[in-house]
This record gives C-alpha cells, sequence and structure tokens, in this order.
C-alpha cells in the first residue's frame, strides 16, 4: 500500500496557531471517531464515519450545538430541531445521500437501547451525507444498519484514520481522490486559559486547488475526468468539536466560520454542493430531565471572547482538507472509473517554488 504523509509532515503549516498532539479532533478530550469502510467487487466504494462527543449516553446528557449551511443542496438528518433547541442527543453520522435514512434509522435503534433510554419516543438522529455515486453503486443501497452501528461501537480516542475510509471511501475533490481529513489548533486565551478545537472533515466538492496560497490547480491542470456533470456537484461536511464553553450562538457563529477554510482551498460551492458545518462543545451537557429544579445556567464564554476560535477553525478546517487529500489514494470504481491521487511530489514542487513550505520541518523529517 502506498506511504502517504500528512500535509504537514511534508512541510505545509497551515496557520499560525499551534496544533494539538495528534492534530486531530480527538485532540478534544471525550471525543471518538469510529469508521466502517465497503471496497468490495469493482463498484462498491462507500461507508459510514461516527462521531461521538463523549462516552456516556448522548441522549441523557446532551451537548450544546449548532449547524451552519453555506450551501443548502444536501440532506443533512436532524438540523432543525438542533437549530431550534441547540443540542445533539445521538451520535453524529456520515455516509452517503441514499443510506441517510439506513443511518438514522440505526442511530435510533442505538440510543433506544442505552440503558435509561426506555421511555424515548422522540429521538432524534444527525446524519450528514456526501454523494459518492461516481466511484460507487449508490443505488445499490450497500450500508445496512449492522454497519452504522459497528462504526458508532468502533469509535475510539487517539490517531483518526484518514483518506481512504468510512464515508470518504468514495469521496473526490478537485476531481482527486479525497476522503476523510481531520486537524486541531490550541487556543490561548490570556496567560491561563487554554483550549481545544478539533475538525474532521468530509470533502467532496468541485474548484480549483490552492494549497497555503499556492495555485496547485493552476499549475499542475486538474485531472482530465470524462465530463460527468454530478461529478462536479458533491458535498462537504465539516464536523467540529471544543472543549470551550461555548453556547449554542457562538457555536453556529463558529460552524460559520469554517466556510472560509473551504474557500481557502479553492472551494467555489457549486449550485449542486451541499455544504454543512455541526459544532458542538464538550465543556458542559444539558441533561435530558430535571427533577426540583428546572433551571440550569451554564458558564458560558462570553461571545467578544470568541475571535481566536474564529481563527482555529478556519486554519483547521482547510488542514483537514489537505490532509483528506494528502492521506487518500488512487481509487478505482463503479463503470471502470478511477479518481487520482493528488501527485505529492509534484504539488511539493509547486509549493517549494511559491515559498509556503517550511523547510526546516521538512529537513527535519528526513534526517530522522
Amino acid at each position: 500500500m502506498e506511504n502517504r504523509k500528512r500535509a504537514r509532515e511534508l512541510g505545509i503549516d497551515v496557520g499560525v496557531l499551534p496544533t494539538g498532539l495528534l492534530n486531530a479532533i480527538t485532540d478534544v478530550a471525550g471525543v471518538k471517531v469510529g469508521h466502517t469502510t465497503f471496497f468490495r467487487k469493482d463498484n462498491i466504494r462507500t461507508g459510514v464515519t461516527a462521531i461521538l462527543p463523549h462516552d456516556g449516553n448522548l441522549f441523557q446528557q446532551k451537548v450544546p450545538a449548532a449547524i451552519s449551511i453555506a450551501n443548502g443542496f444536501g440532506k443533512f438528518a436532524g438540523y432543525t430541531q438542533v437549530d431550534e433547541v441547540g443540542t445533539i442527543e445521538t451520535p453524529i453520522l456520515l455516509t452517503n445521500t441514499l443510506n441517510v435514512g439506513t443511518a438514522m434509522t440505526a442511530a435510533v435503534r442505538y440510543t433506544m437501547a442505552q440503558p435509561g433510554n426506555e421511555d424515548a419516543v422522540s429521538i432524534n438522529a444527525v446524519v450528514g451525507e456526501i454523494n459518492d455515486g461516481y466511484l460507487n453503486d449508490i443505488r445499490g443501497l450497500h450500508i445496512k444498519e449492522k454497519d452504522v452501528l459497528t462504526a458508532i461501537a468502533s469509535a475510539k480516542p487517539g490517531k483518526v484514520k484518514e483518506g481512504c475510509v468510512g464515508a470518504g471511501t468514495g469521496a473526490s475533490a478537485f476531481r482527486y481522490k479525497s476522503g476523510i481529513g481531520t486537524s486541531s489548533r490550541i487556543v490561548k486565551l490570556g496567560r491561563r486559559r487554554t483550549y481545544m478545537l478539533g475538525v474532521l472533515a468530509l470533502p467532496n466538492y468541485a474548484g480549483l486547488l490552492d494549497i497555503n496560497g499556492a495555485p496547485i490547480g493552476r499549475e499542475l491542470g486538474q485531472p482530465d475526468l470524462p465530463r460527468d456533470d454530478k461529478k462536479e456537484a458533491g458535498s462537504c461536511i465539516i464536523v467540529i468539536a471544543t472543549d470551550a464553553p461555548l453556547s449554542a450562538m457562538d457555536l453556529k457563529r463558529l460552524a460559520r466560520r469554517s466556510f472560509h477554510g473551504l474557500a481557502r482551498t479553492g472551494s467555489f460551492m457549486t449550485h449542486g454542493s451541499g455544504d454543512y458545518a455541526i459544532a458542538f462543545s464538550t465543556a458542559y451537557r444539558i441533561p435530558r430531565k430535571f427533577s426540583k429544579n428546572p433551571v440550569a445556567v451554564p458558564a458560558t464564554m462570553v461571545s467578544a471572547a470568541t475571535t481566536p476560535f474564529f481563527q482555529a477553525i478556519i486554519e483547521a478546517t482547510e488542514e483537514a482538507v489537505y490532509n483528506s487529500l494528502f492521506m487518500a489514494t488512487t481509487m478505482f470504481g463503479k463503470n471502470g472509473r478511477v479518481i487520482p491521487a493528488l501527485n505529492i511530489s509534484d504539488t511539493i514542487e509547486v509549493c517549494a517554488r511559491y515559498n509556503v513550505l517550511n523547510l526546516s520541518r521538512r529537513l527535519t523529517r528526513h534526517k530522522r
């Protein structure tokens, strides 16, 4: 198997803020990620990715959350309730367009099966999607409920698998193979307060690729794929986690800024692209029920302190997209179609020519 490296390992440092230890969404304590990957026969290229905000019962101990939409040509299940009450109560699931219903049913079954949820009669499953039908036999509806439950059960902290895994198995961006990508940033407020912000991105969109300002798409040209209007559509799902005590209102503002990170990669959000961002905080929980005291007033950050988080989300989103491209490998799929991987050596050459590489990092890595 081809040995791919993440963008930062190759000297592509995005922005100025420091990353977490893993440079992943799982740098936010308690967050777990799991995948189920379908690579079968010559035409099944799809999967499921699950993101869990904490180890407990999400239905009973919800987390504050918000969703922002840049272009609504998509199917993001659960949006209206999240927008209304500002919480999520199930794992966040990512899959392909036609398997959203399957993922919702699996999320409902998972939630009903948890101890303490025996009286649950309304569950707001949160599911985002991309259309992977260029490489994948999407009409075959190959993902079943058990596959979604497997992704949830396999979710774990630590290093996150990137590239052609989970919901990113059949994804592509800029006509190159993409997939799952992740990144994180440390945000310091004053001398003592430090917070973590992490992003998991699933880019599947058109555009002209820029990396750190270097015009990769213009310099290298884009792969000359067979003309297919549907291929020029796509979507992007951005999942954002932070341990900062942000309100649902400020989480929505944070999610909205993530689209600036997409723009920096060269995305222009085509007519048929569904571009969504969901953000949640692990800093406090909102109980489903109350006994005697119905008033819960968590200590949330004042809005005036959120600006550094806006910088962090732009940087982390941009880098997560690059990681999805750098870690993905060439993929063959339905009808003999192929999406090539980004050529690393040519890309690095262009980045060097435009002086956007951290050469000291590359030399250090080489010596090791």
